[in-house]
């Protein structure tokens, strides 16, 4: 994630602040504890759900931070994101609704430098949340139809590495972390191809990742931190993916339709600045 990083402790602190305990880690399933109750989770999942539905939104890219924002580097606001697709739904008793399907990829909690695709729920989302906002990117509607294709179809199962990492470089192929998945979804759809090492060539050339500055100290002790924070696909400046990095890649080349962020109605109305 974003951040100035210049030196060994500094990078241990990035790592403990994107994945403590306790809360929803960037790319894991696991649920927070968060200051809300699961039905006030619950009643936000829906506010959401009806944001997207009002905007017409068949998928969208949803972001959720299991760290409170003063715990978080400058320049990051978010520690997960998902696909939400818009979906035709089967109830316990057999009733057929739509609703939000979410498409994730999380690492295994046993094994935390692996990862594995899942679809899950609204819920299951915001129960990962511990702030009360979310941020939202909605491509441009021939986005949406062709990533509703590839996740519908699970053509992006051919786009997944398993071998995660905290800040994995999204111009290499050797890990991968959840917000690198969805930009190697929308890079799959955007060139209709899903040969990896294509996408990393036009990526390399086309999408600007985030930086994160490290000094050789904090490369070499950095790791100890977090399993998580590998660090061989990165050369100089560490480079990896956000959520301001997809919505400017997005916006750049006219494959976006908006970015925003949604405040859950129980924290009430945004406090006045000045």
């Amino acid at each position: 994630m974003r951040a100035l990083i210049r030196s060994a402790g500094a990078l241990t602190a990035l790592a403990l602040a994107l994945a403590a305990p306790m809360t929803a880690e960037a790319g894991s399933g696991a649920v927070a504890i968060p200051p809300w109750s699961v039905e006030e989770a619950a009643d936000f999942s829906k506010q959401i759900e009806r944001d997207l539905a009002a905007r017409g939104a068949r998928v969208a890219l949803v972001f959720r931070s299991g760290r409170a924002r003063e715990d978080l580097p400058d320049g990051v606001r978010y520690t997960h994101g998902a696909f939400w697709v818009y979906s035709e739904l089967e109830t316990e008793d057999g009733r057929r609704v739509h609703g939000y399907a979410v498409h994730n990829l999380y690492h295994y909690e046993d094994d935390r430098r692996s990862s594995y695709l899942a679809q899950d729920w609204p819920l299951n989302f915001t129960q990962g949340d511990v702030i009360g906002e979310v941020g939202v990117i909605i491509p441009s509607p021939e986005m949406q139809r062709r990533l509703e294709i590839m996740l519908n179809s699970g053509a992006d199962d051919a786009l997944h590495q398993p071998d995660y990492s905290l800040v994995s470089n999204p111009h290499d192929l050797r890990f991968q972390n959840c917000n690198e998945y969805l930009l190697d979804v929308i890079a799959a759809a955007a060139w209709e191809t899903t040969n990896r090492e294509q996408i990393k060539a036009n990526l390399e050339a086309w999408f600007e990742p985030a930086p994160i500055r490290a000094g050789l100290l904090a490369r070499i002790f950095g790791p100890s931190a977090d399993k998580r924070l590998r660090m061989d696909d990165q050369s100089g400046t560490i480079r990896t993916t956000t959520f301001s990095a997809l919505a400017n890649f997005l916006g750049q080349y006219q494959m976006l339709s908006d970015h925003y962020e949604i405040r859950a109605d129980f924290l009430g109305p945004v406090p006045p600045t000045g």
